[in-house]
């Protein structure tokens, strides 16, 4: 007989277990009430409804194609049937060993049985509340295999014998909750002492720059056969939406911005952002504080020369090291301290390959990016090993002038530039 039918029939049971408990359809061989009348002429109205369900259910399994002609049509389907999740995800997930286990768990969704495990408690109380039909655990381990290979959700809608409008409505559903509830617990500016020292003495120890405690850059994320007017294509010809992240030495993010058409430039999207305004208002407030040849310097975080020179933003003297041997020696060690960025920015699109081409509406774009920097950031965190990164092409344009508002950020960092770079240059060279 066909599996999902026995599986149909199965819940069937349970369901009428729960419906008359009083009633079983299914005796024992010394009972003398399991004859069809008996059971017709209960009190409950439950065993009428089940075999006048199981009737429709088994007409339709037998007017279904065999097996044989379904799985040569779609031959992994079954891997990612309701039936293979629950055997997957219940007694089966237990047999194996942890190493197995997780790597079989990263194929399918992305991250390993722990992590999924987390994500699923975190989300279940949430998902409770839209009174969605299919388990939180189902339900999560659907987004996260679409995000992971970058499935459509029509052809997700196949593999898992859903409607693809239900797929779109439960991958928005849970991508909203990621980038909601979960982004504060884990995209967070590093703002205590604690994490301040670690993050700068990290960078410290890869660059010799003191006090950096972030790497900043933009990248594209590319829309899937979008017809888009305006400024949404990117430098690389393809419509798109731009990306900002901060990440720190561990590549985890730390800051995450989706304002802004593919078009826009690093320095335009940075200066639309939250953490802009933050910065430059004194909102955010890094309480560590070093003196460098007379100078206050204060955490910051750099980026290559399409972002503006600020005093908590620096970045090269120059692109194509025409400085005096200080301020290339400089530009070296901040650019090693920017590729924890490009390396993040590599994971995060190796790891969630739906952002390599990405298929949902335009309306659920940032959030849909955003859950997977959030996704990012707990593989990060639970040292989940780094797939193969996404290489982006390499970057180039001319430094951004300077805005009226920022001249007095722009010479204090001009100045602190300077200090570091020759600092840094006596410091190595008397080695």
């Amino acid at each position: 007989m066909d599996q999902s039918f026995l599986l149909m029939l199965s819940n069937l049971l349970h369901l009428h277990n729960s419906i008359d408990p009083t009633t079983s359809l299914i005796s024992s061989p010394t009972s003398t009430s399991s004859s069809p009348t008996s059971l017709l002429t209960s009190s409950s109205a439950a065993p009428l409804l089940f075999f006048t369900i199981a009737s429709v259910l088994s007409y339709i399994a037998s007017s279904r194609p065999s097996s044989s002609s379904s799985s040569s049509s779609s031959p992994a389907a079954s891997d990612y049937s309701v039936s293979a999740f629950r055997a997957l995800s219940t007694e089966h997930i237990w047999s194996l060993e942890a190493p197995l286990r997780d790597a079989q768990w990263r194929s399918l969704y992305g991250l390993s049985y722990p992590v999924f495990t987390t994500v699923v408690d975190k989300l279940k109380p949430h998902i409770a509340l839209s009174n969605l039909s299919l388990p939180s655990d189902y339900a999560v381990a659907m987004v996260l295999s679409r995000l992971t290979h970058g499935f459509s959700a029509k052809s997700l809608a196949a593999r898992y014998s859903l409607e693809p409008y239900l797929i779109s409505k439960i991958t928005n559903m849970v991508t909203r909750l990621l980038a909601t509830k979960l982004y504060p617990e884990f995209i967070k500016i590093p703002v205590s002492r604690r994490r301040l020292i670690e993050t700068t003495q990290a960078f410290e120890e890869l660059t010799s720059l003191p006090n950096m405690c972030g790497a900043i850059d933009g990248s594209p994320i590319r829309l899937h056969k979008q017809n888009l007017s305006g400024n949404y294509k990117c430098r690389y010809g393809y419509n798109a939406v731009q990306l900002e992240v901060v990440a720190d030495h561990k590549k985890i993010f730390w800051d995450v911005c989706v304002k802004a058409p593919g078009g826009t430039d690093d320095a335009a999207h940075f200066r639309e952002s939250l953490l802009y305004n933050r910065l430059t208002s004194g909102d955010i407030v890094w309480d560590k504080v070093i003196n460098v040849r007379g100078h206050p310097v204060r955490p910051y975080i750099v980026g290559d020369w399409c972002y503006p020179l600020l005093s908590f933003l620096l970045t090269p003297f120059s692109p194509n090291g025409m400085g005096t041997p200080a301020q290339n020696l400089f530009d070296g060690m901040l650019m090693k301290g920017r590729s924890v960025v490009v390396e993040a920015i590599g994971l995060l699109k190796g790891r969630w390959k739906i952002l390599q081409d990405l298929n949902v509406g335009l309306n659920h774009v940032p959030q849909t990016i955003v859950a997977c920097c959030v996704l990012h950031n707990l593989c990060q965190i639970a040292r989940e090993p780094e797939p193969e990164p996404w290489k982006d092409p390499e970057e180039n344009g001319m430094p951004p002038r300077v805005l009226d508002s920022e001249k007095s950020f722009y010479y204090f960092g001009e100045s602190l530039r300077q200090a570091l770079a020759d600092d840094l240059h006596q410091r190595l060279s008397s080695r």
